[in-house]
């Protein structure tokens, strides 16, 4: 006769005992869900309230009627049209260049030898040490060298290669077998050709993790826009654009145009995540796997 069949109940125990921490983990899992949540979810639900519910006190959780009003005022005091297009044309080049970069440095540095790979990489990684503002002037001077100041093209230039992607791209490509690489060789295939058609489909998830982590970040970036355009509104992407909508924001009666401006500036990243999600969670169980 087994212990468990003797003493049924000092058998049942563990199993409570697992069934109690995993109700645990799934509330406090919950918990973090819902706080992170929370900002997200009252940014939109302001921007659907009218002006005195917005000042009511205690606050007003749900409005009673949505209104759409604020998204209107939104589109009279900024080019909302104007100001999308140019993060996106900031976003989606910077990232897609981002990419580019990575993949073809991150296959040097993880399938290629040649002297000092080592040092280089080392100071590659060292530069994602360094806090933006350091570069900012050094930056600045070079766009203005290249007089492109005052353009898109100056915003976008200096983020074209990034060290966290090379870094990423590389501890993945490493991952990919060499005699697939050393097959496509024999049969002809050029370097580029192999990054692209052989190694680029195999990394597709690291790939599009990466594609989030850019395109998020250069969608939310403020300081570095507003110090090469320099003022000109017209070339202001969406999150510079609606600093505008915070001189409306003297009072409580015109919250709701700024969570309106705060909500439709969030939305593409969201899409951006929801298309993406499946390859961010496989690039992340990958690593954590891999490491």
């Amino acid at each position: 006769m087994t212990m468990a069949a003797a003493f049924p109940e000092a058998a049942a125990r563990p199993r409570h005992r697992i069934a109690a921490g995993r109700a645990a983990l799934h509330a406090l899992a919950l918990a973090a869900g819902v706080a992170a949540a929370f900002p997200l979810a009252w940014m939109v639900l302001s921007s659907l309230k009218t002006p005195a519910e917005t000042m009511r006190t205690p606050p007003v959780w749900l409005p009673a009627v949505p209104m759409l009003d604020a998204y209107a005022a939104v589109a009279e005091v900024i080019d909302v049209g104007r100001a999308f297009l140019n993060s996106l044309v900031i976003a989606g080049v910077t990232t897609a260049g981002i990419l580019t970069t990575s993949l073809m440095a991150g296959y040097v540095f993880a399938k290629h030898r040649f002297p000092g790979r080592g040092a280089l990489f080392a100071v590659m990684l060292a530069t994602m040490f360094l806090p933006p503002i350091v570069t900012l002037i050094p930056l600045y001077r070079i766009v203005g060298a290249l007089q492109l100041d005052a353009s898109l093209a100056g915003v976008i230039l200096p983020n074209l290669a990034n060290a966290f992607g090379i870094f990423l791209m590389r501890q993945f490509i490493a991952g990919v077998p060499n005699e697939l690489i050393e097959a496509a060789r024999l049969d002809g295939a050029s370097e580029l050709r192999i990054v692209f058609r052989i190694v680029a489909p195999v990394v597709m998830p690291a790939l599009a993790a990466l594609a989030l982590f850019a395109f998020v970040y250069h969608w939310n970036s403020y300081l570095w826009p507003l110090t090469v355009l320099q003022g000109d509104d017209r070339q202001y992407p969406i999150v510079l654009s609606l600093s505008r909508l915070l001189s409306y924001n003297r009072s409580a009666l015109n919250t709701g145009l700024v969570m309106a401006g705060a909500t439709l500036a969030v939305l593409p990243p969201l899409l951006l995540f929801a298309l993406l999600q499946r390859f961010f969670v496989k690039t992340i169980v990958s690593t954590g796997l891999t490491g």
